[in-house]
């Protein structure tokens, strides 16, 4: 949302969500478009992932987006719950900086 104020654009509830927050329909989502740390994680995870998605082979990609639907779904059970998503994204990130360290480690590229 955009309001102009002597000549400036002001710009409130803007964030870089893997998704967009004017789009938002669950309570996660508009939980995530509220909270700067949620958003922050969600944009990191999101990064993480598609980078994974891209230096894996074929198998280990289809175990990974698997993975990520099953994890879509255990983060939604926790509709607006701060804690519960702040959680739940720590644990997504680890695992996927798991898969990371193992690109790293096959490398050089």
């Amino acid at each position: 949302m955009a309001v102009l104020l002597n000549g400036l654009f002001l710009f409130s509830n803007v964030h870089a969500a893997s998704f967009k927050c004017e789009n938002a329909k669950t309570k996660t989502e508009h939980a995530i478009c509220e909270h700067r740390t949620l958003n922050d994680a969600d944009v990191k995870m999101a990064t993480t992932y598609n980078i994974i998605k891209r230096l894996v082979p074929m198998g280990t990609r289809s175990a990974i987006q698997d993975q990520q639907v099953k994890w879509l779904r255990l983060r939604d059970q926790c509709q607006d719950n701060v804690t519960c998503l702040s959680d739940v994204y720590k644990m997504r990130q680890q695992k996927l900086d798991i898969y990371m360290e193992r690109v790293y480690q096959q490398g050089p590229f």
